[in-house]
């Protein structure tokens, strides 16, 4: 997992009135917890930059005025719901001892059979929720898909990332090839037919008979 830097100043106040003046000016409020005590900051929006708008789950070391540091995780990101801004974000302090629940994103790798055959890939949960040291924690979850034929899927109980427990039911479908219309269309059809004699052919063709008259002997 990828380490970046975020600085920031410790909050004088809290509360709504503060958190609006300080995203009038571009800052965001933040809080760290998971310690011995919550962390009440904010941080220049620009900062987020590594931390929110990137595929990767990172680790943030957090720098704040008078010499303090945390080593975290994001946790939650709030956003306007209008603007789509950032306007609070939540951090969970973490250590090198301490197992950590975060979420991982997931990443295909590779070009799937089915897909070659038609098939369409369906990425069905694009983050996992998983839980281990932080040590052992991956930017991303990659999951080679080559072998993947139309109608196959990998689930979560496919998924072995040592040191990490993942936090969802086994049987939960992760990523999956899917038929598609032009493929079902391509598939041809057989239609099995059998010739049988019908009853108005039968009576087409009229029946020998016994009973038909003869014609009378000629005379002599």
């Amino acid at each position: 997992m990828k380490t970046v830097s975020l600085s920031g100043s410790l909050r004088a106040n809290v509360g709504k009135t503060d958190a609006n003046a300080l995203r009038a000016k571009g800052l965001v409020p933040c809080v760290i917890y998971g310690g011995k005590e919550q962390t009440h900051f904010y941080a220049d929006y620009r900062a987020f930059k590594d931390i929110i708008y990137t595929p990767d789950t990172n680790l943030v070391n957090i720098e704040l005025e008078g010499g303090k540091n945390y080593k975290a995780v994001l946790q939650e990101a709030q956003f306007h719901k209008i603007n789509d801004k950032l306007i609070h974000a939540d951090f969970l302090e973490v250590n090198d001892t301490k197992p950590v629940t975060v979420q991982i994103p997931v990443k295909a790798i590779g070009l799937a059979e089915g897909i070659k055959d038609g098939g369409k890939m369906g990425i069905k949960m694009r983050k996992l929720k998983v839980k281990g040291l932080i040590s052992k924690l991956p930017a991303r979850i990659e999951l080679n898909v080559e072998k993947l034929t139309i109608g196959k899927a990998i689930s979560v109980g496919d998924i072995k990332i040592d040191g990490l427990t993942i936090l969802h039911p086994k049987n939960i479908s992760v990523i999956s090839v899917n038929v598609t219309r032009a493929v079902v269309e391509e598939t041809p059809v057989a239609i099995a037919t059998t010739a049988t004699p019908t009853t108005d052919a039968a009576a087409a063709t009229p029946a020998a008979t016994t009973d038909a008259k003869t014609p009378p002997p000629a005379k002599k």
